[in-house]
């Protein structure tokens, strides 16, 4: 095997599979792995290198399978051991490589170390599994201290003890059903470690790490100074007792043991909300996670300066530890390009999606979000396509009220409307009950005219955002890999580079046509260009120089 295809991950554009979401297979309304073998062949046929599902585990789904209650096997909703070997041997035929979620920071509640935690009591070797803390008043009935919930309201919950008394407290970063692990507990971290090679040993190429900047914590840290105004929102302080702390990365390295053990060497993929740069590219040095998602570049306006900014920042930062820079528009946690890009204001904000409000002019966040699968499939590193993002497809915004599941939706005290609106199942189909998704409905009711936006639909447009993304991964092979970007002289509101000796793209960000540089031809654009040959606002194109 050579280098080259041992560091596949550096270049590649891995699709994000939320599989609930997906395809059903099954006719039960939720998505499965069944559905995900069907559709193989398309996202070979699209044109990506791997694929990353989302937790696939026995979960009771409070928060999206991110509630993990055994982390060992398949949840049955999903499918099943066998029919997960089957579809990684059916991937790598395809020359596809499969990357699972992994969630080290909690469990579910219905996890079984969680129910022996509160079966055995205060100070037992179950509880230090978790983190159990006495709480504060004359009967521990405070909460340990004021730390909130990433989904809002506290991040401590009180147990009944087994005798039926009101007794300690547990911490929850996230949903209350979701309780944290204790890492400094060494049989939390062997337990992991035998999770990796279970998954490994099955065939799996690599893992996406969920909440990678979490995990350890300073538990005697402070109170911290909310802002009352935006309770989801953590405080942004330095030393923050439980984001971003030293000891994660110990943890990391032994990690990339067991990935270095497998021949060729698994991957690693950090989700870590962690700024600036320079605190993420800890992360990525050589002895601890391959790659991270570029957060930072995912919420940046549509300007020409912020986007700039954030390239710069990224290729310099992370290039200095060696990692590539990876480039992402949309995940299962924030809003569609489309509707972002179609708001007045385009920066993704703070927290989850569901938060952003105001007029979306569709129209302008679709001709947006073309031009940004350009930019983002030229710039030198990897890139990530999240399900439904290669058809354009938008964020339902009105989901009704009865079928949000998201529990930010709860926990905000229904102010904040949560993730349910990327993640509507997908529409293969011009018509049906389900546009193609199954025989049994959806889970998530899906919008009218949803079958506009098709697969089938969009398979026969060679205008569609479906076969602009086909064009597009395709010519990207062409691109020189290695080549580093190289920007050009241009207008303010204009990004140009070049890549090699032959490749440059061009980005308009501004109101008004502009001329394109000398070249030999043009290879794609994400709009026609004007019959007196410019490039019209809020468009990209690749050229031949």
């Amino acid at each position: 095997m050579t280098q080259a295809s041992r560091d596949w991950w550096r270049d590649a554009v891995i699709y994000q599979v939320y599989i609930r979401s997906f395809a059903d297979g099954n006719g039960d309304g939720e998505g499965d792995i069944a559905g995900l073998r069907d559709r193989l062949p398309y996202l070979h046929d699209l044109g990506i290198d791997a694929l990353w599902i989302n937790p696939w585990y026995p979960s009771p789904l409070n928060d999206g399978g991110y509630d993990v209650a055994d982390f060992r096997d398949i949840d049955p909703r999903f499918g099943d051991l066998a029919q997960a070997k089957a579809l990684l041997d059916e991937a790598h035929g395809l020359g596809l490589k499969v990357l699972l979620d992994i969630v080290p920071n909690h469990s579910s509640w219905d996890h079984r170390w969680f129910k022996e935690a509160l079966a055995a009591g205060p100070g037992s070797p179950e509880r230090a599994r978790y983190i159990f803390r006495d709480g504060r008043g004359d009967d521990g009935e405070l909460p340990p201290n004021n730390w909130r919930s990433v989904f809002g309201g506290p991040a401590w919950k009180r147990v009944t003890e087994p005798d039926g008394t009101p007794g300690q407290w547990f911490f929850h970063i996230f949903d209350v059903s979701q309780p944290d692990f204790d890492w400094e507990n060494p049989e939390v971290k062997a337990e992991f470690l035998d999770i990796l090679r279970f998954w490994f040993d099955l065939g799996v190429d690599g893992f996406r790490i969920d909440v990678a900047h979490g995990m350890v914590k300073d538990m005697d840290g402070p109170d911290l100074p909310y802002d009352e105004s935006g309770l989801l929102d953590r405080p942004s302080i330095a030393d923050h007792p439980f984001f971003d702390r030293d000891g994660v990365h110990e943890i990391y390295r032994g990690w990339r043991e067991i990935a270095d053990s497998y021949d060729p060497p698994k991957l690693y993929v950090a989700e870590a909300w962690v700024e600036p740069a320079s605190r993420l590219a800890r992360y990525l040095r050589d002895d601890e996670l391959h790659s991270a998602f570029n957060f930072d570049y995912l919420k940046s306006a549509w300007t020409a300066a912020d986007l700039r900014r954030s390239i710069d920042d990224s290729v310099t930062v992370l290039g200095s530890v060696g990692a590539p820079a990876t480039w992402v528009l949309e995940n299962h946690d924030v809003e569609r390009v489309v509707t972002r890009y179609g708001r007045t204001v385009t920066a993704a904000g703070a927290g989850h999606a569901g938060r952003m409000s105001g007029p979306v002019d569709v129209e302008l966040g679709t001709r947006r979000a073309r031009a940004a699968a350009l930019l983002m499939l030229a710039l030198p590193g990897g890139a990530y396509v999240y399900q439904g993002q290669e058809l354009g497809l938008a964020e339902v915004l009105d989901l009704p009220d009865e079928s949000l599941q998201d529990p930010v939706w709860e926990r905000s005290g229904h102010t904040e409307r949560g993730r349910d609106g990327c993640r509507v199942p997908l529409p293969w189909a011009v018509s049906g009950s389900s546009h193609g998704f199954g025989s049994g409905g959806s889970w998530l009711p899906q919008p009218s005219g949803w079958g506009r936006q098709s697969v089938e639909a969009e398979s026969g447009d060679p205008a569609s955002v479906l076969s602009l993304y086909r064009s597009a991964l395709r010519s990207r092979r062409d691109i020189p890999s290695a080549e580093p970007l190289i920007w050009l002289p241009s207008d303010t509101d204009v990004l140009a580079f070049q890549r090699g000796a032959s490749f440059v793209c061009v980005v308009n960000l501004g109101a008004a046509p502009v001329e394109l540089p000398a070249h030999r031809e043009v290879i794609l654009a994400s709009d026609p260009l004007t019959p007196d040959a410019l490039l019209p606002a809020d468009a990209t194109v690749w050229l031949a120089v």
